[in-house]
């Protein structure tokens, strides 16, 4: 690759060099390597969320939902995918569980992921009736192996955090793992052993 091409040749891509291309891949690998950081900007940025009438922040609640999860033993997926599960609200409201599983996907394991694609679906049971909508959607996917990890992922670490007066740990504490996960080589089947169930840890006492 030429030390002194800056930008790419071609205004169609059709008209590019192998040297625009081969410039191009050494930027988009510093570009993924910010990955990261890009989301503890997002997060951070949920802090200031204030229109949603829930008693937290969105941020709050993501940091609640993690810290539960770290409390209760969970490895290093879980509480990340925690943290995140809801990262999608402020820019897919209406698919937010499945902008955050894509994020996810190609660095964690398969039922962490589906945990999180699936979860605006499950915790519809908690409050769908109120709405005369129907709460047991979930059901469609009592057939999946992960069901279970869903449902026990929504009661414990979705549900129950928007509690202002539970000690949160703080957005920095998470950092070191968000940057462990997202550093990991995409799509590697070693990480995201599909198929395999390893469950919720059992709850802090």
């Amino acid at each position: 690759m030429s030390e002194t091409l800056e930008t790419v040749s071609f205004t169609a891509m059709a008209d590019g060099t192998r040297e625009d291309y081969e410039m191009l891949a050494e930027r988009e690998k510093i570009y993924v390597s910010g990955t990261a950081d890009r989301l503890i900007r997002e997060l951070r940025s949920q802090a200031d969320d204030t229109i949603t009438g829930y008693k937290i922040s969105r941020l709050e609640h993501g940091l609640q939902s993690a810290t539960r999860a770290r409390r209760d033993g969970a490895d290093i997926d879980w509480v990340v995918a925690t943290l995140l599960h809801d990262i999608g609200d402020g820019l897919a409201p209406q698919n937010h569980d499945k902008f955050a599983a894509e994020i996810m996907r190609p660095f964690m394991r398969d039922e962490v992921v589906w945990v999180v694609e699936h979860h605006g679906v499950f915790q519809m049971y908690y409050y769908a009736h109120h709405y005369g909508w129907d709460r047991e959607l979930r059901e469609k996917y009592k057939d999946s192996p992960y069901y279970q990890s869903c449902v026990d992922f929504c009661e414990r670490w979705d549900q129950s955090s928007f509690d202002p007066g539970y000690p949160m740990d703080p957005l920095e504490s998470f950092e070191d793992d968000v940057r462990t996960v997202f550093a990991r080589k995409a799509y590697d089947p070693d990480v995201q052993q599909i198929g395999v169930v390893t469950g919720l840890p059992p709850a802090a006492q």
